[in-house]
């Protein structure tokens, strides 16, 4: 057991390290972690034999459903919902014609079963929601058109339909469905899917108002819990568990509840893990041995796919829309494979009890779609004229803060401080500056615009907090007798480069100093730096801004 500990915090560490390099080189992240999933496996440096296909399906059934519930979650329906129709027509009908596509394309070349060929394409004809956040977030990268929120609202909700059409190919190929069945199965997956998402959304939102958890975190624990139920409720009443779960996300994503930056920082971590955990298994699984046998088909798969496929899908949709030149490429193109492909094409192994050449020629694709559209979707944005300089991708997210955040302000007025004496509206203040309370004495006053400020009064004030790209760090330092800057002017020391003393608490009074102003013993400075990005820049070093 200790020895499998050891391994398994290795795997972590390394996915952990090699991400930092897959960033740096902009290498797509969920690609380093099935090729580090490969190394460790029974062709790589570890040997490790593993071929549980039925495990493999549990456990990374299982992160999916985390996975799909945190990206509804992060989903941002204020941003999303312009372009709402588009995406939700391209996670139906463009996953339907995409699949139909590459099913008549391989029917008409290998002359393979027809179902089976569907099959092939049910599995590859959504796009992957962690894999597209991926690219988007690693990077950066805003898109003209509300482009970053049509692809995250259709990465996110398109994997149900190729689940459906999953099933319904499996069904077929097994000789257990006829027309009244399959209309059944559609119906239920539709029906209770999204009636139970709804549902377990709303009362869960109910319960998080009316319901005061007594122990830290355990909001986030029910939230866990509620992405769990949503699915295996659905799932047992015959609905698509994955549409509940993601419903159940959207919903609580886009409510304003308390904590949610306990519950994002919570889910950031899950998520970040499963996507480890059902990455490397998904690469372990593999053989690398027999994927160059598979070599020819899985790339005139991807080819044609890439190619063809999806950009006549996404160009037939997008028609009526009067899509862009520009918007009308990127989508297609955008549309990355994923962890979904892999484990549907594990559950059709699991299902028709076949060899593994099936599942191979789905993991070459994924692998294939990973390196080269993740890799070059910034170039390709470029080269399409779609990247938008003048917004944040982040704001499509729910996790990004539109609202302006406050900061408490707390000042003990001395005798010689200027505001004695005065009454609040004769304080020449900025208009976003607010005052909350008075404390004088045992005494707490609501302040009004006639209150008299007096000597020895404590005031707390609010106000907007600093809004800046770049992390302002504070700092404080106590002075005492032995400390370099006793008796020293502001004007005198020497400071890191950025770094300034912007208040001076001495005792009961808060100083805002100048460069005459000396510090004494006893002294707390307050301090800032600006800590800054390396970005680059069109004016040479030390030029002004």
């Amino acid at each position: 057991m200790n020895f499998n500990l050891l391994l398994i915090t290795l795997i972590i560490f390394s996915c952990i390290f090699f991400n930092k390099i897959s960033f740096r080189f902009g290498i797509p992240t969920l690609f380093v972690f099935i090729l580090l999933g490969m190394a460790f496996g029974s062709d790589g440096f570890a040997r490790i034999s593993f071929d549980n296909f039925a495990l493999s399906e549990t456990v990374c059934s299982v992160a999916l459903i985390f996975i799909m519930f945190y990206g509804g979650f992060g989903t941002n329906w204020k941003m999303a919902r312009p372009v709402a129709r588009q995406s939700i027509l391209l996670s139906t009908a463009g996953v339907f014609l995409t699949a139909l596509f590459l099913g008549l394309f391989l029917f008409l070349l290998i002359r393979r079963e027809l179902w089976l060929c569907f099959l092939t394409g049910s599995t590859l004809a959504s796009t992957d929601a962690a894999s597209v956040f991926s690219v988007l977030r690693s990077r950066k990268l805003d898109l003209k058109e509300n482009t970053a929120s049509i692809l995250e609202l259709e990465s996110g909700s398109n994997d149900p339909m190729a689940y459906m059409l999953t099933l319904v190919c499996l069904s077929f190929l097994t000789g257990k469905a006829d027309v009244g069945s399959i209309l059944r199965l559609l119906t239920a997956q539709l029906v209770f899917g999204i009636a139970i998402g709804v549902l377990c959304g709303l009362l869960s939102y109910r319960i998080l108002k009316s319901v005061s958890f007594e122990v830290d975190g355990f909001d986030v624990i029910f939230i866990a819990g509620i992405a769990l139920f949503s699915y295996a409720l659905s799932a047992a009443l015959g609905g698509n568990g994955y549409l509940s779960t993601y419903l159940t996300g959207i919903i609580l994503g886009n409510v304003k509840m308390s904590g949610k930056k306990n519950i994002v920082h919570f889910f950031d971590g899950l998520t970040g893990l499963m996507q480890i955990a059902v990455f490397f298994l998904l690469g372990l699984l593999a053989t690398p041995s027999l994927l160059p046998g598979v070599l020819i088909s899985a790339v005139s798969v991807f080819l044609f796919l890439t190619l063809i496929a999806r950009p006549l899908a996404v160009k037939l949709l997008l028609l009526p829309f009067r899509a862009s030149k520009g918007q009308s490429r990127l989508i297609p193109f955008a549309g990355l494979r994923g962890a979904s492909s892999i484990v549907f094409a594990i559950m059709a192994v699991q299902t028709l009890k076949s060899d593994t050449r099936f599942f191979h020629i789905i993991f070459f694709v994924v692998l294939l779609s990973l390196l080269l559209q993740g890799s070059l979707l910034p170039f390709a944005a470029q080269r399409f004229d779609m990247i938008d300089l003048s917004n944040d991708v982040m704001k499509t997210f729910t996790d990004y803060s539109e609202e302006l955040p406050v900061q408490f302000i707390q000042l003990t007025l001395a005798e010689d401080n200027e505001w004695v004496g005065k009454r609040i509206f004769e304080l020449s203040l900025p208009l976003q500056f607010l005052f909350l309370l008075i404390v004088r004495g045992e005494q707490k006053l609501v302040p009004k615009g006639s209150t008299l400020l007096e000597a020895g009064d404590s005031l707390i004030l609010c106000a907007p907090a600093i809004q800046t790209r770049n992390a302002m760090q504070l700092s404080e330092i106590e002075i005492d007798k032995s400390s370099e800057y006793l008796h020293c002017h502001i004007r005198d020391i020497k400071l890191p480069r950025g770094e300034i003393i912007f208040l001076i608490q001495r005792g009961n009074q808060s100083i805002i100093p100048n460069g005459q102003t000396e510090i004494l013993a006893g002294d707390v400075l307050m301090l800032t730096r600006l800590k800054e990005k390396t970005r680059p820049s069109r004016r040479p070093s030390g030029a002004p801004a």
